[in-house]
């Protein structure tokens, strides 16, 4: 006996030309024609708005265009209807973007339930908590994390960070080092390693760790502003200060966090006057 079709020919055609339409669109945003690839992904939703690829897609593009907020209903709507955590990740991503915090955290929880596990979920939620200075949470979430991933270095990353912020030198020294075991040299690694050095005053080796971050990328301005702390609490005053001012001239941006750490090192010079401090970072006067 002829076996009956699962699906009516002519659903099972409209299925494969959805199918066709999305990987044309899917090849269109990979060649950064993202206007094109969304007019095809909505000409598949036009004919059925509950495709879920299509959905999916869309919204990835939308967040490839920076219209974040029109990401966000195709991406919910698909997450409703899967149980895909890297999907409900990307909707996160979207909502704490347009700050809806709170909706972004109720989702990556969920994200970091499904299995097999998916490590970018445990990295976003546990910087996102980290940011709302729910340091226990992030610190629970990313050891989870590590369970399930133990050689995604961006999870020992974020974990170092919250030992950071929690003041544990310690905890985030092996943070660090877990993450520079995964990826060799990794900058923000080093940096870190570095700062939980300078918690514990140990300058002279935290100041390596900013070298050798310095030898790589002479542009990275964190690792410049810590050396130049470090050697200015080693009583190495005047390169100390010419890091400072070589990071600010670089980046404007950094004269707050530069200032204070020329007015806060304890074997630094005492400034009477802040604007005398930022002159001496090349500045005149109080930006």
């Amino acid at each position: 006996m002829k076996k009956q079709a699962a699906f009516p020919k002519g659903a099972r055609t409209a299925m494969a030309a959805g199918a066709e339409a999305l990987a044309r669109a899917v090849v269109a945003g990979n060649s950064g024609n993202l206007s094109d690839a969304e007019r095809i992904a909505r000409e598949v939703l036009a004919k059925n708005p509950q495709h879920l690829e299509a959905l999916q897609l869309l919204g990835a593009l939308l967040m490839g265009q920076k219209r974040l907020r029109e990401a966000v209903a195709p991406l919910e709507e698909a997450a409703r209807h899967s149980a895909n955590p890297e999907l409900e990740t990307h909707l996160a991503i979207a909502l704490r973007e347009i700050g809806r915090t709170e909706e972004a955290v109720v989702w990556l929880y969920r994200a970091i339930e499904r299995q097999p596990a998916h490590a970018r979920a445990f990295q976003e939620l546990g910087n996102l908590l980290r940011t709302m200075r729910r340091y226990a949470e992030a610190e629970a979430v990313l050891k989870r994390g590590l369970e399930a991933a133990p050689t995604v270095a961006g999870l020992s990353l974020a974990l170092g960070g919250v030992y950071l912020d929690r003041a544990d030198a310690p905890g985030a020294k092996v943070a660090f080092a877990r993450a520079l075991s995964i990826a060799p040299g990794d900058a923000d690694a080093l940096v870190g390693f570095g700062i939980a050095l300078q918690y514990e005053g140990d300058f002279a080796r935290a100041a390596e760790r900013f070298r050798r971050v310095l030898a790589r990328d002479p542009g990275h301005h964190r690792a410049r502003m810590n050396l130049g702390y470090c050697l200015i609490e080693l009583g190495q005053l005047d390169e100390g200060i010419a890091c400072l001012r070589a990071a600010v001239q670089a980046a404007p941006h950094n004269y707050g966090s530069a200032l204070r750490m020329l007015v806060g090192a304890g074997r630094g010079r005492f400034w009477l006057k802040r604007s005398a401090a930022a002159e001496c970072l090349g500045l005149k006067g109080n930006p």
